[in-house]
């Protein structure tokens, strides 16, 4: 979903300062800790998820909820400071990472009395997920899709014409100089904008998309900072988050962004404002978060069976309706929840719901076509070369510090945070105990 790596210094600070909070222990036993990206469930499962769990169980168990906004401040907590979070929502390229270095634990997929309602993920999900494997941790056993979608164009369409949306290059295109807003998301928008930049090696043979999306070599890094020099005039803010509303206010005409934040703004926009969404013909990212289950995890249990109650088909379908995202759930009953007879033009989705499905009406920008989902690649994480890949970002943007500087210092500032906090909380247990003695 929000897999942003540029975030300006004062949000991951203010971060910083909201994740770290002098709670009361918890009673682990009886206390479920999520941690997952904000606006990224229909809270009203919480509760119902505890009164499920005990039906299921016949044990009480409180969900402690919290949110992050970047995937390497939530991966930092759980690595470095070993965070007892029982269940995370990280991206995909972090699922690799934390495959890799041995962070997750394996899925109990043994649910008692309740059906495992994972298998109903879709099979083109799954398939993904297999490509993040690390060497005996098979990812479909540590992981379970949650939500999915793709990176493209969102566009005005009283200024910018489908076919004008339907290329990378519109970037470059001096007609829109100062009205573009990019997704500030390295992974997201680089290897995208490689498809287009290395089309004719596409088009020869030479390479893959999927080569091309991962391919984080000095020489590639170079080249597309030499390219998006030439599209920087056209470049009026790098958004993490207020791209789509300036699109649904009509202030810009076209965001660089992900499916689901289109969907959200074509479903806000107002009778004077049309836009709509696009995935280039050059080819995109196609993106997942999933559920896992942290290495330092108190309460696997109840983390186990929360991967399933949001696996159920109807919870699906109100996470869905609660936040513009898609599923990567793909039971008949989502189907079926999906299906727009207004839309003149079916689709091919045999590949996500399965054979019978080829010729369905759904929203095609929730639900790309097959001939869409071929033009598409995996990221994956770029290990060693990130550092690279965001100095370089950083240097297009025209940033002062580099991205991983700013990650570095918000970390500390957590850390420092996080001291002071346990300080004053040892004080005053130590004037509690001399009070008792007295």
């Amino acid at each position: 979903m929000k897999k942003a790596f540029g975030i300006l210094a004062a949000t991951l600070l203010s971060a910083s300062f909201c994740t770290v909070q002098a709670k009361p222990a918890a009673d682990r036993e009886h206390t479920l800790k999520v941690y997952n990206w904000a606006d990224y469930i229909d809270e009203d499962l919480i509760p119902e998820f505890e009164q499920w769990y005990k039906q299921q169980t016949g044990e009480e168990v409180t969900i402690l909820y919290q949110t992050f906004d970047i995937n390497e401040i939530m991966l930092t907590k759980i690595e470095t400071g070993h965070e007892d979070y029982d269940v995370v929502c990280p991206s995909e390229y972090i699922i690799e990472r934390m495959l890799r270095n041995d962070l997750l634990l394996p899925i109990n997929k043994d649910f008692g009395n309740a059906p495992d309602y994972t298998v109903y993920v879709s099979p083109f999900a799954k398939e993904q997920f297999d490509k993040m494997s690390a060497p005996g941790r098979p990812a479909n056993n540590y992981s379970v899709p949650f939500m999915w979608g793709t990176t493209g164009v969102m566009y005005n369409t009283e200024y910018v014409t489908r076919q004008e949306a339907s290329t990378w290059g519109i970037l470059w295109d001096r007609k829109y100089e100062n009205r573009i807003l990019m997704k500030d998301a390295v992974r997201d928008v680089y290897g995208s904008l490689m498809m287009y930049i290395r089309q004719s090696e596409l088009k020869s043979g030479k390479t893959t998309r999927e080569i091309i999306m991962n391919d984080a070599s000095d020489s590639s890094l170079a080249l597309f900072e030499d390219t998006m020099a030439a599209a920087k005039p056209n470049i009026a803010g790098w958004e993490v988050d207020f791209g789509k509303e300036r699109m649904v206010q009509g202030k810009a005409w076209i965001n660089i962004t992900w499916s689901g934040d289109a969907m959200w703004a074509i479903d806000e926009v107002s009778d004077e404002v049309s836009l709509d969404y696009v995935v280039p013909v050059e080819g995109s990212n196609v993106w997942f978060d999933g559920w896992v289950i942290p290495k330092y995890a108190k309460n696997v249990k109840a983390a186990s069976y929360f991967i399933n109650f949001m696996c159920k088909p109807e919870n699906a379908i109100r996470n869905m309706d609660a936040i513009g995202y898609v599923s990567a759930i793909a039971s008949e009953e989502i189907f079926e929840s999906r299906v727009d007879e207004s839309i003149s033009e079916p689709i091919n989705l045999n590949y996500f719901f399965g054979p019978g499905h080829d010729q369905v009406k759904v929203n095609s920008i929730q639900y790309p076509d097959s001939a869409t989902i071929s033009r598409c690649a995996l990221m994956h994480d770029a290990g060693n070369r990130t550092e690279a890949m965001l100095d370089m970002w950083s240097r297009v943007k025209g940033d002062s510090l580099s991205i991983v500087t700013i990650i570095v210092l918000a970390v500390v500032l957590l850390a420092i945070v996080g001291f002071v906090l346990y300080k004053r909380s040892a004080k005053s247990s130590k004037k509690k105990k001399s009070s008792t003695r007295r």
